[in-house]
């Protein structure tokens, strides 16, 4: 009688167990969101000691992980590009500037991008926001690549209210104003007046709303702000009267008000009741432009540079499923890392892509493990031209160019071409990195403007980022061998490098009085 109990009761455990882990297996996989901020600068989040208040980002990111050692590109175009393929931008021919109104190319529609991958996971997936990756031909467009839905803007920046893009139109390279607004791949009209930023937050919280709660969802939103031009409902501005900075005081407003912004998006998230099964990433696509009212002290550089200003990038992982919630990470990661990662939580694979340059790196964000990359290209460019070039350039690139008979002469890398890589702490330049100032802390102006005379540039610099995150030694005379096991790296990335993309305006792209969209 006893075995008999005994054995009913094991077989009653086992049963249970067995339940339990279909239960586990059965588990839905999260929902992601994916936030991008256009042109947000180190210095302009509450939590580095900003003047500038971010009351939600704060929030969300101390809850959550603040990645302190985080990369993307200097510009818009390569950090979606590496954003959406998980490969650097060397491999895709997109290694140089931006694609522009009437540039006829996108990113190679041979590359399988993240929405496809989720997609195919099983996943809802739907873009709010900037694309930027290529429009002149309808295949090239966020719905043809992956996204059951879109709305927002295909080129590059426009205005916030208006939703016009203006921009040179060949032959005669006259300025051609036009609307830049999509609702899938139709034309959106009628939204005149209405704040992008306010425009888009309502329809992520509607697309949330929605949203089966049984069906995992995949949400790329995609900010105009804080990108130029300066434009922001005065109500943004009001708190910041103490700004004397004209530029700093608007763009202080477009902060708040997309601070305001993700703060709306998790509230519909919780609203919804999503908020318990997803994960939440928030991340620049570049540095800030100090032209327009951006800061990224105490780094050095701006947006379109190498320097750590220019790719350095503020962002965080929020979610109630991170296992060490509330911590810093000071782990290498790099916007390339997000479509692995992304793909391997919703139990997807990247069978089908092109050899990917990213690392899961969940394990890192979540548990606080070491990361998988120690290595990390920011680009070899060698039709590089600063898009933003600060006072003195012409003779700062003379000199970054060299004269052929520095040690490094023979490397069999062209340093005199614009390129960095980061190894560990070491980060290597060579060429010109692009505006080079350490631009003062907002409030500040006047004070250490520019390193120029106490740091000449040379073809060839390294900086060690652990004790020097500013760049402020080049120590690559005290350690050559470091110098020379980098440059062969960059000579290997070359060798792998794709042609670079990047063809004359089509005049076929004039959208006359109509609207900005594909003409080929």
């Amino acid at each position: 009688m006893v075995l008999v109990q005994w054995i009913s009761t094991t077989t009653s455990t086992i049963v249970f167990i067995s339940v339990a882990l279909l239960l586990v297996e059965a588990k839905q996989p999260p929902h992601i969101v994916f936030i991008l901020a256009d042109d947000f600068g180190w210095h302009d989040v509450g939590y580095h000691g900003s003047e500038i208040k971010t009351p939600n980002l704060d929030k969300l990111s101390a809850k959550g992980v603040r990645l302190e050692n985080y990369y993307v590109q200097p510009i818009c175009t390569p950090s979606r590009n590496q954003l959406m393929t998980g490969r650097y931008q060397i491999h895709t021919g997109m290694q140089h500037e931006i694609i522009w109104p009437c540039q006829p190319y996108c990113v190679p529609l041979a590359e399988k991008l993240l929405p496809q991958l989720m997609r195919e996971a099983g996943y809802a997936t739907h873009m709010v926001g900037k694309w930027h990756l290529g429009m002149y031909k309808k295949d090239c467009l966020p719905t043809r690549r992956g996204f059951d839905s879109y709305f927002g803007y295909l080129t590059g920046s426009e205005d916030y209210f208006s939703h016009q893009r203006c921009s040179p139109v060949p032959p005669h390279n006259e300025t051609r104003c036009a609307l830049d607004l999509r609702d899938g791949e139709e034309v959106a009209t009628g939204y005149t007046g209405t704040y992008s930023t306010q425009l888009f937050t309502d329809r992520v919280t509607s697309i949330i709303a929605k949203q089966d709660p049984n069906k995992p969802l995949f949400l790329y939103v995609a900010l105009q702000a804080v990108h130029a031009p300066l434009q922001v409902p005065e109500r943004y501005i009001a708190p910041y009267s103490f700004i004397k900075d004209h530029h700093r005081r608007v763009y202080a407003g477009m902060v708040s008000a997309m601070d305001e912004a993700v703060g709306n998006i998790s509230l519909a998230l919780q609203e919804r009741g999503l908020w318990s099964n997803t994960v939440l990433i928030f991340s620049t696509d570049n540095g800030g432009q100090t032209l327009t009212g951006g800061s990224n002290w105490p780094l050095r550089g701006r947006k379109c540079t190498l320097w750590e200003g220019g790719v350095r990038g503020v962002g965080f992982v929020t979610s109630p499923l991170l296992k060490k919630p509330g911590t810093v990470s000071r782990e290498l990661v790099h916007i390339s890392d997000w479509l692995p990662t992304l793909v391997s939580l919703a139990g997807g694979t990247t069978n089908g892509t092109k050899p990917l340059d990213g690392f899961d790196v969940w394990n890192t964000v979540s548990k606080g493990f070491a990361s998988p990359r120690v290595e990390l290209l920011h680009n070899i460019d060698p039709l590089y031209v600063d898009m933003a070039p600060c006072p003195g350039v012409a003779s700062r690139l003379t000199l970054a160019q060299g004269s052929g008979s520095e040690p490094w002469s023979n490397s069999g890398f062209n340093v005199s071409v614009h390129a960095a890589i980061r190894y560990m702490k070491w980060k290597l330049l060579t060429g010109y990195p692009g505006c080079d100032v350490w631009f003062p802390r907002p409030g500040q102006e006047g004070s250490e403007r520019s390193g120029l005379k106490d740091a000449p540039l040379k073809p060839v610099m390294l900086f060690n980022l652990e004790d020097d995150p500013e760049e402020r030694l080049d120590v690559s005379d005290q350690y050559p061998d470091v110098v020379d096991q980098l440059l062969r790296r960059l000579r290997h990335y070359q060798s792998t490098a794709k042609p670079i993309i990047y063809p004359d305006d089509d005049p076929r792209c004039d959208p006359g009085t109509g609207a900005w969209g594909p003409w080929a």
